[in-house]
């Protein structure tokens, strides 16, 4: 742990945000939580003070504008400053593109992207005053689209465009951004995909889960903790030449630089 740094977590309750929390506990002195769950929250923010680092939780929903001001302001009367931001938070439908709705479609938008926009936005000056992190979480189904995945891969993809513009100011402004692009990862999210999808297949739940990775080409799923690891190099001193780009991190499912 590194007294004194700060950084924001969104998406922290669970899954690849909590994972990546407790992580980050190691190497800074407090971080900031930000999601929708309450007890999921103080779950993390429990873990987190066990690991000797300390937590500040807000529950609160990303999606509306006013959340980002409340970070922020709210972090910085507490602790004066922001080194770093990880915004993971945001769960894009898996809806086949013929029947995706607009309002589902906004809602996609709302917290995986505009979400993160706005806290980037209204953190950039604290992260200029530090010279300090962003990172944006993206995906890997940007690369291979589908229509049964066109929402995610659509938005993640707008979301590595976004942060690459965000990485071109940061090299006026001294923030350092980059994005993730995860691929298959078992979270609780992935385990809801598999309820719907191993039926369609024939398959049990706890099958689907065990065949899946041969089927995309990989020894094994994902897991958060793999994915905590690389947000946490990317928020290092030793990442800090590493700017504008996407990082991937999918066990070989997508085979390219």
């Amino acid at each position: 742990m590194t007294s004194g740094l700060v950084a924001i977590v969104t998406g922290a309750s669970s899954g690849i945000g909590r994972a990546t929390a407790l992580r980050l506990a190691r190497d800074f002195g407090v971080v900031v939580l930000a999601a929708r769950d309450q007890d999921g929250l103080d779950g993390t923010a429990t873990a987190i003070r066990a690991e000797g680092a300390d937590a500040m939780v807000f529950a609160l929903d990303l999606r509306e504008p006013a959340s980002a001001k409340t970070i922020v302001d709210g972090t910085l009367a507490a602790h004066q400053r922001i080194d770093a931001l990880l915004n993971i938070a945001g769960a894009v439908p898996q809806i086949d593109l013929f029947t995706m709705t607009d309002a589902q479609w906004d809602d996609g938008m709302a917290l995986k992207f505009h979400g993160a926009r706005r806290l980037t936005m209204r953190a950039w000056d604290a992260l200029k005053a530090t010279r300090g992190s962003v990172v944006f979480m993206s995906g890997a189904a940007a690369f291979d689209p589908t229509p049964g995945a066109a929402a995610v891969a659509a938005i993640n993809a707008g979301i590595t465009a976004l942060a690459k513009a965000f990485a071109e100011q940061g090299i006026a402004d001294g923030v350092q951004v980059n994005s993730v692009s995860p691929g298959t990862v078992m979270t609780d999210r992935r385990r809801a995909f598999f309820e719907k999808w191993a039926p369609a297949h024939g398959m049990s739940v706890d099958q689907a889960i065990e065949a899946f990775p041969a089927r995309v080409g990989i020894s094994r799923l994902g897991t958060p903790e793999d994915i905590a690891d690389l947000m946490a190099y990317l928020v290092s001193p030793a990442a800090k030449w590493m700017t504008g780009s996407d990082v991937r991190i999918d066990g070989g499912e997508i085979k390219t630089v």
